[in-house]
């Protein structure tokens, strides 16, 4: 695999685009942070530095491009860093920044509320497809 896929690149330059200074942020923050992989990245890099396989082995279900989005468009962000270490074949290391900092405890409330509630949402949805 190539060091910089210059399609999925393209794909990032226009996942998030910025706000005029007078709107509220919160529906780009909620772009960046709120898509099914990368909360579930950031999480895993609150506990701390992880390889590119590590992080893919921890983050279920996560294939190799969609991490490499994730990751991209984190580092963009400026929520994560990607640091090459000139090691024997190179390692990279993912690591989240003084900026993810303030979204961690939310992002750990509201995975705790996912496992929690995950039983009555899929109740709710069968009774919800019995009615219909």
């Amino acid at each position: 695999m190539s060091q910089r896929n210059t399609g999925v690149t393209d794909q990032l330059s226009t996942a998030v685009q910025p706000l005029p200074p007078d709107e509220c942020p919160l529906p780009e923050v909620l772009a960046l942070i709120g898509d099914k992989w990368t909360a579930q990245v950031l999480l895993e890099l609150a506990n701390g530095p992880r390889r590119f396989t590590q992080l893919e082995r921890a983050v279920a279900g996560i294939s190799r491009r969609m991490l490499t989005l994730s990751l991209r468009n984190l580092e963009r962000n400026g929520l994560v860093t990607r640091t090459v270490y000139p090691d024997a074949p190179p390692r990279v290391e993912y690591a989240v920044t003084a900026l993810t900092d303030g979204v961690r405890e939310p992002l750990e409330a509201l995975a705790s509320w996912a496992r929690n509630a995950a039983p009555s949402i899929a109740a709710a949805r069968r009774a919800y497809g019995r009615d219909g």
